[in-house]
């Protein structure tokens, strides 16, 4: 009982519950709406191709636009952006719905809609995992917040695909969108309710690239978390847009339909859900770096040996591990860095974690989408497998000199034991 009161320590705080629980619900419509969009796209189309530029249209504004939604989120009102953020969102999904369940929604439709959502994501993103720290009083239970975070997004990553199948199959894609819609009443409400005192920054305002480019040379200046984006840039390049083909894998592979794209997703949900429970647990975003490390490794073994699989129960067992690879590594690298990053340049940190994470799967889309076109499915997976390993193991062989640089941040902030004198700072 002790250690699963410890695990949902962050939720004792009033205000990061009340985001918990309007996410829980306005994500599994988010997960709903993107297996509904990547099956009405290749429903409507046939094409690898189309499919991929969807979700290159989706996630390039993340690309393009993260980084200045960083400069934002350390200069406005972060509880306020997130309203409008979450308002374009809800709009978007009710667009869809129109279109799709009165019958004339066009692929062209659906590509402009994509960058709309992108758009909203972009800012979304950075601002979101800037509020965290705002809210959480108590500072060492940061970790914990953000791998509650992850927990919620992953049981909607489990839920929302299986939701998503059955109701494709029964109802058609646009009753996915008009629920995803609905849900976003949840998120709003609850972000209503948060009361949080407004704080004025001290530090002197300058133009807007001037702080990005602060933000810039203060993010690939530090070492460690330099070598933790260039990973996760590099998996989220070539190892996280498999998703992307699930729709293909799952028809032409797998010679399934709908329920067989929801159970691939759901299963990599298990995994990802089990990534994150695993990291909920965890006391300290110490010794993290090998997780991030190991988890690289495992994505890259799963998509691998997915690319040989034609059986949907070994799929499966893949899939699961994709997922839960992806996901510790991602949140992983969350946790360390925002452990070491100061808080008057958050919000610019965390958004290049964003263009990492988020902003290089568009170009994994489109990536994914013409290697598939000339390879076949399996044939990219498999390619996108071994990038994932080799980057991994680069990253694991600087680990010990990574975690000398690291260790006497953690000692500063009384993560660990004091080193003693020469404690190193992020400049």
């Amino acid at each position: 009982m002790i250690g699963f009161k410890h695990s949902i320590r962050a939720l004792n705080n009033r205000n990061y519950r009340l985001l918990f629980t309007g996410e829980s619900v306005s994500l599994i419509g988010t997960w709903m709406t993107h297996i509904a969009t990547g099956w009405l796209v290749y429903r409507m189309t046939n094409s690898i191709w189309l499919l991929g530029l969807v979700g290159f249209l989706n996630q390039l504004p993340v690309f393009l636009v993260a980084s200045i939604g960083g400069v934002l989120a350390d200069r406005w009102d972060r509880r306020r952006t997130l309203l409008v953020t979450q308002a374009l969102a809800m709009i978007h999904a009710f667009l869809m719905a129109g279109l799709a369940l009165t019958g004339v929604i066009t692929i062209g439709q659906i590509l402009v809609l994509s960058v709309f959502q992108g758009l909203a994501k972009a800012l979304d993103m950075p601002v979101r995992q800037s509020f965290l720290p705002e809210i959480i009083a108590n500072r060492e239970d940061l970790p914990n917040a953000i791998g509650l975070n992850s927990t919620t997004i992953n049981t909607a990553r489990l839920v929302g695909p299986s939701i998503a199948g059955i109701l494709i199959a029964v109802a058609g894609e646009g009753i996915c969108f008009l629920l995803d819609g609905i849900s976003y009443i949840a998120a709003i409400v609850t972000l209503l309710a948060i009361k949080v005192n407004p704080t004025e920054s001290k530090r002197e305002r300058h133009h807007i690239l001037r702080e990005l480019k602060e933000g810039l040379i203060y993010t690939f200046g530090f070492v460690p978390i330099r070598s933790i984006l260039l990973l996760l840039a590099l998996v989220s390049l070539v190892g996280v847009p498999y998703t992307v083909l699930m729709p293909v894998f799952a028809r032409e592979i797998l010679h399934g339909g709908p329920n067989t794209l929801g159970f691939l997703m759901g299963a990599a949900g298990v995994g990802a859900l089990s990534a994150a429970l695993y990291l909920v647990s965890r006391r300290t975003a110490h010794g993290l770096e090998k997780t991030i490390m190991l988890a690289a490794t495992m994505l890259g073994i799963g998509l691998v040996a997915l690319s040989f699989s034609r059986v949907l129960w070994v799929s499966l067992v893949f899939m699961l591990l994709a997922g839960f690879g992806t996901i510790a590594q991602a949140v992983s690298s969350n946790m360390v860095i925002q452990m070491l990053v100061d808080d008057d340049k958050r919000g610019r940190v965390m958004s290049f974690h964003t263009m990492a994470f988020m902003g290089m799967t568009p170009f994994g889309s489109l990536l994914a989408g013409g290697l598939a076109s000339k390879l076949g499915v399996p044939g990219t997976l498999c390619i996108g497998g071994v990038c994932c390993i080799l980057g991994a193991l680069l990253f694991g062989s600087r680990l010990t000199s990574l975690r000398q640089m690291i260790y006497p941040i953690y000692a500063k902030k009384g993560m660990v034991p004091d080193v003693g004198s020469g404690v190193e700072t992020i400049t």
